[in-house]
């Protein structure tokens, strides 16, 4: 056996523990959610085969919703694109600029992340609580109790109430991000701009933005496809709820799987969600390899 053939069964006996795992854990979930989807199947009994009727029916009937949840993803995907990515990215400007402070900064910014979701779910749920949350007791104290609200039991109100701590909570990962590339810009860069008379925003806007774009395209995607899949923190929240005014397709899906015992149009929204998800980063991919 010559050393050409054993080099390639080393390096197979080094990837085949890793692909393994990789198909057992992604690739073959999604192709049995891809197979599910096909059949008329409860869970228990036996299945029928349909084929692409779950789709149809997904598309079509108002007593699913997904397109109504859909739509909510999709609102909470434009927040975060054009409110928590904005902000995320003003905090990594301001702070690769080396203020005092900075570590501890981007600590506190940072801390939120670190936090489990369902811990703080239920610290905003005391926060909107409508008899002693804060932010009621805050507006009563200020004189403007007219605008307190039971802020996750009005569907007005109850999206953008979700929306506020998935801001709260992951506005600190893109800054940490987009702080690294901000800080990985050349040095040399900002100091031929300044010596060209550029203001600090002017060098943002014309090189420091334009440095990092790779970094933004990341963030776009993670906060669009974040959106789409989001569910623990709304699960917690409102469930849904009110009259499905924060439903998900996250939160639909686990809804058909395990109270309604439709499995197979559970398994037709796990394969929708992979699909948008999948879309959406190759449309991201294109409009940032287009802009450059």
């Amino acid at each position: 056996m010559n050393k050409k053939v054993i080099n390639n069964i080393n390096i197979i006996a080094f990837l085949l523990p890793a692909m393994i795992l990789f198909i057992g854990v992604l690739i073959a979930p999604i192709l049995l959610s891809g197979y599910y989807s096909l059949f008329d199947w409860n869970g228990f009994g036996a299945k029928t085969f349909i084929g692409f009727s779950n789709y149809v029916e997904l598309f079509t009937s108002d007593a699913i919703g997904f397109i109504k949840a859909l739509c909510n993803s999709l609102l909470l995907a434009g927040l975060s694109v054009f409110v928590q990515l904005p902000f995320s990215l003003g905090l990594a400007l301001v702070l690769g600029r080396s203020i005092r402070g900075e570590r501890g900064f981007l600590s506190v910014f940072f801390m939120p992340v670190l936090i489990s979701t369902v811990v703080i779910g239920q610290l905003w749920l005391k926060i909107y609580n409508p008899s002693y949350g804060i932010l009621n007791v805050f507006l009563t104290r200020i004189g403007l109790e007219s605008w307190t609200r039971i802020w996750l039991g009005t569907k007005e109100t109850a999206l953008g109430a979700c929306f506020v701590p998935t801001l709260w909570q992951y506005v600190g990962y893109h800054m940490l991000l987009m702080y690294a590339g901000v800080k990985s810009v050349s040095p040399d860069l900002r100091e031929a701009a300044k010596i060209d008379g550029a203001t600090n925003g002017q060098v943002n806007r014309y090189i420091v933005i334009p440095c990092i774009k790779p970094i933004i395209k990341v963030s776009v995607i993670f906060a669009i496809t974040g959106s789409l899949k989001s569910f623990d923190l709304i699960y917690v929240l409102t469930n849904g709820g009110p009259l499905h005014a924060t439903e998900v397709p996250s939160t639909l899906m686990i809804d058909m799987l395990f109270l309604r015992n439709r499995y197979g149009m559970g398994s037709t929204i796990a394969v929708m969600l992979i699909v948008l998800c999948f879309a959406f980063a190759l449309l991201i991919n294109k409009l940032f390899k287009e802009e450059a």
